[in-house]
């Protein structure tokens, strides 16, 4: 099995497209860490909940959209070296503002227990 790294992100809507440009240019880097898959998904139904629920894990704001991704390594060692990587590659500076509050942003490293692909 793999590693897995999971994110929720406080979007605005009208950042939607930046938002789209900027993970198909961090995707190649990723990769290029070792990631073996990157999702980015955009909230289409997140419904309110009666003690927390996907926006207000990460405070989304009115005209706020929430992205749930996950990017997929080989194992925890390929992935916190690929932490260490980002602290220094310019590259990543070079992409500018990010379209959303990073402050927000909430994420986590998950060992899978069951995957029914294998």
């Amino acid at each position: 099995m793999s590693y897995v790294q999971g994110f929720l992100i406080p979007v605005p809507v009208k950042n939607k497209d930046a938002y789209r440009d900027l993970a198909a240019k961090s995707a190649p880097l990723f990769q290029e860490y070792g990631a073996t898959r990157i999702v980015e998904t955009w909230s289409e139904t997140t419904p309110d909940g009666k003690v927390t629920d996907f926006k207000r894990a990460v405070k989304a704001e009115d005209g706020e959209a929430v992205v749930f991704s996950w990017i997929e390594w080989p194992d925890k060692q390929t992935c916190d070296a690929a932490a260490k990587s980002m602290e220094t590659d310019p590259r990543w500076k070079e992409m500018g503002e990010m379209p959303f509050d990073g402050k927000r942003m909430i994420w986590a490293g998950f060992d899978p227990i069951f995957d029914d692909k294998g």
